[in-house]
């Protein structure tokens, strides 16, 4: 039956997307294509598995390998249409304006030397860089003299010297050399700038794709929007249902049925408040990292699933970033204070563990993550060789924190895991994150529908990238790499299996 729901609902997505991709023409139906491609291999493993037929591995690696390739092929063909339809507005931008040369209509994120549409052949930035491509084609009315001169008199031989100016829907493009430090040269530009055209334009410090430095102008009407009040009421109904998915994963937990017996929710109510609690730590981790930070952040936006309460939340920037350091520290905060307070609990859980404790889990349950089997290790010994091992509820709560937190930090579009990569390595590295990530959940599918679940919820909420800060050149320090590096590695910690022969010899499971 679950596996039946999956199924109409990524059929009910694909539909979706194509009714979002039709107005597009060419350029969205290819994109749709990609989503379709990628996800074919597993509409069509578990529709036979529903129907009783069972693929072997080989074929179903076989099918990944071969969606991967195509999905790149047409990751290709995507990018020549969206040139081409680039081009044609060029054109008839020269013939309907005159005095005008060099025309362009690609926004920052193409600009830049690791867009989506100007990257090597990363399929999933790509298909962002083909969206935008497709609603460059609107006519958009360019920049007003007056304001491009005005800007143009900003730049000087100690800041950006200006050596060429490409009009770019209604801001500019402003090509040349970088003089001085990225982070001084948009001190005195935005300065020099809110004296000429006040606050109506907006700088970004970013490559193009020969990996020069160029300076974009864009009007402030393009800022992040603030969410809408529909927006604000499916916020609110998704926590309600958050709060609800909670409580009946608590309940499976402990073989509880609430739906059959909702009366009984005082008794699971404290196991979910703590799933809750985990939440609530992680949102406050960002929030306040984007406060300190001077960012807006919009309303979370939670994604509940009845096996483990929530997979957390979606939220996005609501102002400009102005440097990557920036995106890092935000992403990096909710998972910080969420996986904190989940280590706590795990750890506080098997301390108090002891043999007549609320739950009974088997000994091999430690064996499904090398991190808390580890630490289940060193606090139970001797009590994981036995066959059922008691321990504290706040043991499951803690090892779920994990979980939760372990899923937000892959590597891949917005999650916090996807903003981390792009804030240390840049914009095409975490592209082809992205692609891996998404790969690596389909196969995970294969042993658990929860990862099928996850990789159409990333693919089709949280695919996309950041939008470049305004600050693009520098990179994250050295310390805050290694940060980023850390969670990674507890993210794989928390989320890789033991293998049996290390679990046998750490005496787990007997």
């Amino acid at each position: 039956m679950i596996t039946l729901l999956l199924l109409l609902a990524a059929v009910g997505l694909l539909g979706w997307g194509f009714y979002r991709a039709w107005p597009y023409g060419k350029l969205g139906l290819f994109a749709w294509l990609q989503s379709v491609v990628l996800m074919a291999p597993w509409l069509l493993f578990f529709a036979l598995f529903a129907l009783g037929v069972y693929l072997n591995l080989a074929v179903v690696l076989g099918l990944v390998l071969g969606s991967a390739g195509i999905y790149v092929y047409l990751g290709r063909q995507l990018r020549k249409l969206g040139q081409a339809e680039l081009l044609a507005q060029r054109a008839a931008a020269l013939t309907q304006t005159d005095g005008v040369t060099d025309a362009d209509a690609r926004g920052p994120d193409e600009v830049s030397g690791e867009s989506a549409s100007h990257g090597s052949d990363d399929a999933a930035e790509s298909t962002a860089g083909a969206t935008i491509a497709s609603n460059a084609v609107e006519a958009i009315p360019e920049i007003p003299a007056a304001d491009r001169t005005a800007l143009e008199g900003i730049f000087g031989v100690d800041t950006f010297f200006r050596t060429e100016t490409v009009p770019y829907q209604q801001g500019a493009i402003f090509r040349g050399n970088l003089r001085g430090t990225p982070e001084d040269t948009l001190i005195k530009l935005n300065a020099l700038k809110a004296e000429r055209v006040g606050d109506r334009y907006r700088l970004f410090l970013i490559q193009d794709p020969s990996s020069k430095p160029v300076v974009v102008a864009l009007p402030s009407e393009t800022d992040p929007s603030p969410l809408t009040t529909p927006q604000k009421v499916l916020a609110v109904v998704l926590a309600v249902m958050t709060l609800l998915t909670c409580l009946e994963a608590s309940g499976l937990l402990m073989g509880i049925d609430l739906a059959a017996t909702p009366n009984q929710w005082i008794q699971v109510w404290p196991v979910a408040a703590g799933i809750i609690f985990i939440l609530v730590a992680h949102e406050v981790g960002h929030w306040w990292m984007a406060r300190w930070r001077q960012v807006k952040l919009s309303w979370p936006f939670f994604l509940p699933t009845w096996q483990i309460g929530s997979f957390g939340a979606v939220t996005r920037f609501e102002s400009n970033l102005p440097d990557r350091s920036t995106l890092f520290d935000v992403a990096i905060a909710g998972p910080a204070a969420g996986g904190l307070v989940s280590l706590v609990m795990l750890f506080m859980g098997l301390v108090l563990s002891h043999p007549g404790s609320q739950f009974q889990v088997p000994a091999q349950f430690f064996q499904g993550s090398i991190l808390v089997g580890a630490l289940a290790k060193s606090v139970l010994g001797s009590a994981l060789s036995q066959p059922l091992v008691d321990v504290h509820p706040l043991t499951l709560v803690g090892w779920l924190g994990l979980v939760i937190t372990a899923l937000n930090v892959m590597p891949a579009g917005q999650l916090d895991g996807g903003r981390i990569v792009q804030a240390i390595y840049g914009r095409k590295v975490a592209g082809r994150a992205t692609v891996i990530t998404l790969i690596v959940l389909a196969i995970a599918s294969l042993a658990n529908p929860l990862a099928l679940y996850w990789s159409v919820l990333i693919l089709f909420l949280q695919r996309t990238l950041e939008r470049p800060a305004e600050n693009e050149l520098t990179e994250p320090n050295d310390a805050r790499a290694a940060l980023g590096l850390l969670a990674l590695f507890l993210m794989l910690a928390t989320l890789a299996p033991l293998t049996p022969s290390l679990a046998g010899r750490l005496g787990i499971g007997g």
